[in-house]
């Protein structure tokens, strides 16, 4: 990945504001002012306007209403080992790339939000390639105060995308470019969408990101939002591409009707990502499957073992600090984090090796 300092794009889409942080190309710009849910490829640091075009700009300076709010971009080197607490390091350009994902609604606190740090901590510990987040708040929720966040939970090279306007934001977070970014609605909810983007990879393949939060209300509420949601992939995501889901989807069950809506573009069967013990569960009382990380057909062949120190989960790990040893692995996690107060929800995190 090329060193440099990205921009940050703003695009209206509809009611809705998407904040792009990250290494984009510049598009036609069609649909950048258009109806929510959108496609559209964002022109780093280049704000058009509603209807309008978007151009490149220079280190998120260029262009009317860019930001500067992404950060310094890390060089790559050639695949390693993983070391404790880590994954595989990434190879180069034209090679295989490692790829850690992480489904992570986080928060705690009384306000719903990573400002108490324990979340950061699970971050800093897993070290993920690419985050499917959902509740993306901190602090005041400013591009300043989201920059800080991403800084300390993943470091300055990583980029994001997040929706704004919304009081329970989902988004993504890469250690590679964003290349384009957007919202899809979501037909059953009005606090939040669904983000997603497309990623570019060292190695010069695509990944398509999908970050969702689905609704508690009901099962029958969820699976109208999964079938909506696959609609809008048929429509908008080649039938090929490399595409992964990660999120917070509410589910009762690993059978509930809108896990059959999803099987439409991902592999949704097991064996799931589960703790040391076996547990795939992961709301907080460790009873419930709320959080998944799924990939199309395209992706599932490469996935492989989550390895962090001397251990290996064959399906992926649900991350729970509570049972989770030995701990100076995932360093600076401690081991009260995944029991914080309103902590919902642990870290599912899945590993491919990309060709």
């Amino acid at each position: 990945m090329a060193g440099g300092r990205f921009g940050a794009a703003i695009a209206t889409l509809g009611s809705a504001l998407l904040l792009v942080a990250g290494s984009c190309r510049s598009g036609d710009g069609a649909s950048a002012g258009g109806s929510a849910g959108s496609v559209f490829d964002a022109g780093a640091g280049a704000h058009g306007g509603a209807g309008g075009t978007w151009a490149p700009g220079g280190n998120g300076g260029g262009g009317s209403g860019g930001e500067a709010a992404g950060g310094e971009a890390g060089g790559q080197g050639d695949a390693g080992t993983g070391g404790a607490g880590g994954q595989p390091g990434q190879g180069g350009s034209g090679g295989a790339v490692a790829l850690r994902v992480m489904a992570a609604n986080l928060t705690s606190g009384s306000a719903q939000s990573y400002d108490s740090g324990e979340g950061i901590r699970i971050f800093q510990g897993l070290r993920p390639d690419l985050v499917l987040i959902q509740e993306f708040s901190y602090g005041a929720g400013s591009t300043g105060d989201i920059r800080a966040f991403v800084d300390a939970a993943f470091g300055t090279s990583f980029v994001f995308a997040r929706e704004s306007g919304a009081s329970l934001p989902n988004g993504v977070i890469s250690r590679y470019p964003i290349v384009a970014a957007g919202v899809w609605d979501d037909p059953q909810v009005s606090n939040r969408e669904l983000v997603w983007a497309r990623v570019s990879l060292p190695n010069g393949n695509e990944l398509w990101a999908v970050s969702v939060h689905l609704l508690t209300t009901s099962a029958n509420d969820r699976s109208l939002e999964a079938a909506a949601l696959v609609s809008r992939i048929e429509a908008e995501v080649p039938s090929g591409a490399l595409l992964v889901l990660g999120g917070d989807l509410n589910t009762d069950s690993r059978f509930e009707g809108c896990v059959g809506a999803l099987a439409g573009r991902f592999v949704t069967a097991g064996p799931y990502p589960a703790d040391g013990d076996g547990n795939d569960d992961t709301n907080g009382s460790r009873t419930k499957p709320y959080d998944w990380v799924l990939a199309s057909a395209s992706l599932q062949p490469f996935a492989t073992p989550v390895v962090i120190g001397a251990q290996s989960f064959d399906h992926g790990l649900v991350f729970d600090s509570r049972v989770y040893t030995p701990l100076s692995d995932v360093a600076p996690v401690l081991v009260t984090d995944s029991g914080a107060t309103n902590m919902q929800h642990m870290a599912v995190v899945r590993d491919f090796v990309v060709p």
